[in-house]
């Protein structure tokens, strides 16, 4: 389980991969979609949506011609049951443990 949690922390630490995450709340979205906003190339994008696709957070598919990509928010339970283990973070409040981050090491948390 370990390497699990570590394998979706790496893969929230980036701000990049947290605003697709973001994005992925609404319905499931094309990876030219998920591209469209972000002032970097198709092939980085692909890069952080394989870090995501791995570490379990989405799952992508295709469908004809165009890459599809899907939140699983399974995937975030055990790392949210691993941060309720803490108390101060029940319900988890991720903002908030962002500022504590911040607090505690005196930069942003990005």
């Amino acid at each position: 389980m370990t390497s699990d949690l570590d394998t979706v922390f790496s893969a929230l630490a980036d701000p990049t991969r947290r605003s697709i995450l973001t994005m992925l709340l609404e319905d499931d979205m094309a990876v030219t979609d998920v591209a469209e906003p972000f002032e970097m190339s198709l092939a980085a994008i692909s890069k952080h949506l394989t870090i995501l696709a791995g570490a379990g957070l989405i799952s992508q598919e295709k469908r004809g011609r165009v890459k599809w990509c899907k939140l699983e928010p399974d995937a975030l339970k055990a790392a949210s049951v691993w941060m309720q283990g803490f108390g101060q973070f029940e319900p988890v409040n991720l903002d908030a443990f962002e500022a504590f981050l911040e607090q505690e090491l005196g930069k942003p948390a990005d």
